[in-house]
């Protein structure tokens, strides 16, 4: 099964994308998800494994209410609101999400025990 993030933006995509170590898609919503952006970009991944990773105000929440109804299984990840968005949080708090969620990051992010530093 395939592991697919959902973001809001490129920003975003590229901060995760410093950090896997892993193949996975990540999906931009480019800040807005409405019904038909929904049916073109995200419900053809629900048989998939599917995160959530959007930022920590208004734009997030509502991409994450609308996500939990088309797709209740999607795990939802979370920075912290005094990050605000996903592509300002230190990337050492992202990796140790990640890693929390079973996501392989990279070596240099981690210390000799593979906790994220």
């Amino acid at each position: 099964m395939a592991k697919i993030i959902i973001v809001e933006g490129k920003y975003d995509k590229n901060k995760l994308l410093e950090i896997l170590d892993e193949q996975v898609e990540i999906i931009c919503t480019y800040g807005t998800l409405g019904e038909e952006k929904i049916e073109e970009i995200i419900l053809p991944y629900e048989l998939e494994d599917v995160y959530v990773f959007v930022d920590a105000d208004e734009s997030g929440n509502k991409i994450r209410k609308l996500i939990k109804q088309s797709l209740p299984n999607a795990r939802h990840l979370y920075t912290r609101r005094m990050y605000g968005q996903v592509s300002s949080t230190p990337v050492e708090y992202l990796a140790k999400v990640l890693s929390d969620a079973h996501f392989i990051i990279k070596s240099d992010l981690t210390d000799e025990d593979n906790l994220p530093i």
